[in-house]
């Protein structure tokens, strides 16, 4: 690419600029680089996105500067950005929606490093369609990360719901339950709190749900807390404003096995080598929508039975002075 530069994409004209500038100072990754990695991207990336409120998060000078995050949609956007105007306390926010490459490439051009996603699409704002736990580490040993990822599956295992894993791309994981849009962003967000809840108990010194940082230990923080109206988590295939330009990668769950698994490893460098070898595994993800209806009532059950397996351990405990 030339540092300035008009493209086609899908018949809309976009106005390319400084695509020589450096974005990711260590590694020399420039804005075109950038620019070019949303375009190659977008065919396995789209489905993922498409009918979901994005949210940017921009850094138009690059990771050594300030970025921002950006909701509103800007009034400049060509009219054919899709957009969708949702309420909010006190008014409403008009989101960009990311239906197409020549989105993906007008918003990178816009300095926008990495799309996050609202959990519920469009048409139906307040049920989502994702229910996520964010495992956040408290320290960098990732084997911790994969070892409460495992069990996390092993709960909603339990529970008869099928879930995916993916890199953030930052720190840690990101396990996701596709939903069938049945309930609405109060009832995911009890469930969630009500199974991160159930986990701690049953791995107290290894998960956690404390929210101060300082209380954690070395204990993985399980934060449901994305899961509600408004909230987003980061898009798959999205690159993160870290040196060497890190993608939230989906995998299989097999994968967490594999040697040399980090939350970094596959970069706008190297994700279509992956690509290459390996179909996305979240591919028709939609397919396995899941109600939580049933669920809900199975983990109330569980957590009940925990409680009182708690109960009765302080009770024998007290009987025999320990």
């Amino acid at each position: 690419m030339t540092n300035d530069q008009s493209i086609s994409i899908g018949g809309h004209e976009i106005e390319l600029s400084n695509l020589d500038k450096t974005f990711f100072p260590e590694s020399g990754i420039t804005k075109g680089d950038l620019i070019d990695y949303y375009e190659r991207i977008a065919a396995t990336a789209l489905p993922h996105y498409r009918d979901r409120p994005l949210s940017m998060q921009r850094f138009p000078d690059g990771i050594a500067k300030d970025g921002f995050f950006q909701k509103d949609l800007p009034d400049y956007f060509p009219d054919w950005v899709d957009r969708v105007r949702l309420k909010k306390e006190g008014g409403s926010v008009t989101y960009a929606v990311a239906n197409n490459a020549a989105t993906l490439v007008y918003i990178a051009n816009q300095g926008c490093i990495t799309p996050h996603l609202s959990l519920a699409r469009r048409d139906k704002p307040e049920h989502p369609d994702r229910l996520v736990i964010d495992l956040d580490p408290s320290t960098s040993d990732f084997g911790k990360v994969v070892f409460a990822a495992r069990r996390v599956k092993q709960l909603l295992d339990e529970l008869d719901l099928t879930s995916f894993v993916q890199t953030t791309g930052s720190r840690g994981l990101h396990v996701v339950v596709a939903l069938d849009r049945s309930a609405n962003f109060d009832q995911a967000r009890r469930f969630a709190r009500s199974f991160v809840g159930l986990l701690a108990t049953r791995h107290p010194h290894t998960l956690t749900i404390e929210q101060r940082k300082s209380k954690r230990g070395e204990a993985v923080f399980l934060d449901y807390m994305r899961n509600a109206y408004g909230q987003t988590a980061v898009a798959p295939y999205a690159a993160r404003a870290l040196e060497n330009a890190p993608v939230a990668t989906p995998l299989d769950w097999s994968e967490l096995d594999s040697d040399g698994l980090n939350p970094q490893k596959y970069t706008v460098g190297n994700i279509f080598r992956r690509l290459g070898q390996k179909d996305d595994p979240w591919a028709g993800i939609e397919r396995h929508g899941q109600s939580l209806a049933q669920a809900a009532s199975a983990l109330d059950a569980l957590s009940r039975d925990q409680t009182a397996a708690a109960a009765g351990s302080q009770s024998r405990d007290k009987k025999t002075g320990k």
